[in-house]
């Protein structure tokens, strides 16, 4: 928007001199006598039609940076919710220099917090919960390896009676691991077995029955289960689902307790959306991605900068690979701001 201010001795005078330099589209804002008396003032306004282009590119999402716009292409391919990819966009657009990867990175800083579990020891046990079929087994089994091969006292629990096999696949693990299995039944047998274990090893797992987020009864459950042992529950989810699915299955565990997500099938997923939706809408925190089945090597810790690489490669391709499992280098938490200044 333009404003002239116009001094003449009449107010037709005043007024020739905005239509002869703004137009007739120009915009009468204020009209005033001069302040000798003598003559009028009027001050008068003409829009820039480029503003409002410059409004609706914000609207419409076109109004991006080079490294904005791949990262929306790349949100948009892994099928993020709108609002999120919309967030992110502006997050990314941020970042002048470095590469689309760095943009996405900061986006990813900037919208979730990432939190690994730790290796050596904790004075909570970490109690994996989630749908049935996210692979919470597997990932019991490859946490205790992890703290296993790390030198540490491991103990785990199942208070899975429910799924025929599951106590069997977990015994033939910690068998090999030469770790103790508990098996529980309901809260006070789970309150139990932690106060029992926890005194004595450095980390202790807890593997859960695959519950129904949309049933008041399981999320009660999950509840009571949490309560009794003050246990931290851990969302596994796995990635490729529907983001709008994953989304309300997020905000149910969010809601009972997790705090953290451990996102499972990496390995056979190409699209991320369901995972960063979900972990959006429970105000989850990235912990541990599995980019393959092997129960020794299967777990990385993921940070900023690796989850951009998942989703938007070096190579910035639309179509990222995730059956390979980036360098160790890459995984270790990291500072994006000063990796983004450099």
């Amino acid at each position: 928007m333009r404003l002239k201010s116009y001094n003449a001795p009449t107010m037709a005078e005043a007024m020739r001199m905005v239509r002869e330099e703004l137009g007739d589209n120009a915009i009468i804002v204020s009209t005033q006598r001069s302040s000798d008396g003598q003559g009028v003032r009027i001050t008068a306004a003409l829009e820039d039609p480029s503003d409002e282009d410059d409004i609706q590119r914000a609207i419409s999402g076109r109004n991006t940076t080079p490294f904005g716009e791949r990262v929306r292409e790349a949100l948009e391919y892994h099928g993020c919710p709108a609002r999120l990819v919309e967030r992110m966009v502006q997050a990314a657009m941020a970042v002048e220099v470095g590469s689309p990867t760095m943009a996405c990175a900061t986006a990813l800083e900037d919208h979730f917090d990432f939190a690994p579990l730790p290796e050596r020891k904790s004075p909570r046990p970490f109690m994996l919960v989630g749908p049935p079929g996210s692979g919470k087994t597997i990932a019991t089994a490859k946490l205790a390896a992890r703290g296993r091969l790390a030198g540490r006292q491991v103990g785990v629990i199942t208070a899975d009676t429910i799924r025929a096999g599951a106590i069997e696949q977990l015994q033939a693990f910690t068998g090999i691991l030469e770790v103790e299995l508990r098996q529980v039944r309901g809260a006070d047998g789970l309150g139990l077995a932690v106060n029992e274990m926890m005194p004595r090893y450095d980390l202790v797992f807890i593997d859960s029955p695959g519950l129904n987020p949309f049933s008041q009864h399981d999320m009660d459950f999950l509840k009571a289960l949490v309560n009794a042992a003050d246990v931290e529950p851990i969302l596994v989810l796995a990635a490729g689902g529907d983001a709008s699915e994953a989304a309300d299955i997020g905000e149910a565990f969010g809601a009972s307790g997790a705090t953290r997500l451990l996102a499972t099938r990496l390995d056979m997923t190409r699209r991320l959306g369901a995972i960063l939706a979900a972990a959006d809408a429970g105000q989850l925190m990235f912990s541990e991605v599995s980019l393959n089945p092997h129960v020794a090597t299967g777990l990385c810790a993921v940070n900023p900068v690796s989850m951009a690489r998942l989703i938007l490669p070096p190579e910035e391709k639309l179509q990222p690979r995730v059956d390979e499992e980036p360098p160790a280098q890459e995984l270790r938490p990291t500072s994006i701001r000063s990796e983004v200044k450099r």
